[in-house]
């Protein structure tokens, strides 16, 4: 790998924890909408809120669990991101619906990475969106597991996708300073992303994320 890779801070719940992040050297933020399970999950507004005020360098992903276009349009007009983070399996007819309707929005599709399937599923979703993020959660439980489960999943696929995919792939799932060295050098993503593993009682911790950037950032 010839640089580090980028990082999102994703759960931001407020603008003091985006200014921390960002003063840190985060490159994007994750802003969570209503979710069926998991942490981090804040209103619209403040999701503006936070959106206006960090530096238009720095990527905004608006997560959200929603599978109606319609819906997510909306979603986006009132938070107006830089990013839409779609945190369920979606129909390729959504994603063009979106292309059409929000020109220069990146689309991000998470696949969460339960077994040798997730190889073919990633493969699909790549030929419709911007990047692939790789996540922890499953989907197909009675209560979806969305995100932010702070579990490390078999990296040897997320691998395995990465080589196959033509998109930037994100890592994401139980990520911190003490794994992360690791995580890229087993999986080589194009940018990691991570909520509890710099928190404490999930509240950002200014400490775990000068460690987890300082790992980084020396790779």
């Amino acid at each position: 790998m010839n640089r580090a890779p980028l990082v999102k801070i994703c759960c931001i719940s407020s603008v003091l924890e985006a200014r921390l992040a960002v003063k840190y050297g985060a490159s994007a933020l994750g802003l969570v909408s209503h979710m069926p399970s998991g942490p981090g999950v804040i209103d619209e507004d403040l999701i503006a809120e936070i959106v206006r005020s960090v530096p238009p360098t720095i990527a905004t992903f608006l997560l959200t669990s929603a599978q109606s276009s319609e819906v997510i349009i909306n979603q986006h007009r009132r938070c107006l991101t830089s990013t839409i983070q779609f945190c369920e399996r979606m129909e390729s007819v959504v994603h063009k619906e979106l292309r059409l309707a929000l020109p220069g929005v990146t689309i991000v599709q998470v696949v969460h990475v339960t077994g040798e399937s997730s190889i073919d599923e990633a493969v699909q979703a790549a030929e419709h969106v911007d990047a692939i993020l790789l996540d922890s959660g499953n989907p197909d439980l009675k209560i979806k597991e969305l995100g932010g489960t702070g579990r490390v999943h078999d990296w040897s696929i997320s691998r395995r996708i990465r080589e196959r995919i033509p998109v930037p792939m994100f890592l994401a799932g139980g990520l911190n300073d003490c794994n992360v060295e690791s995580a890229i050098e087993e999986v080589d993503p194009y940018g990691l992303d991570l909520c509890t593993g710099v928190r404490t009682n999930h509240v950002l911790d200014e400490a775990k994320l000068q460690a987890f950037f300082g790992v980084v950032n020396a790779c």
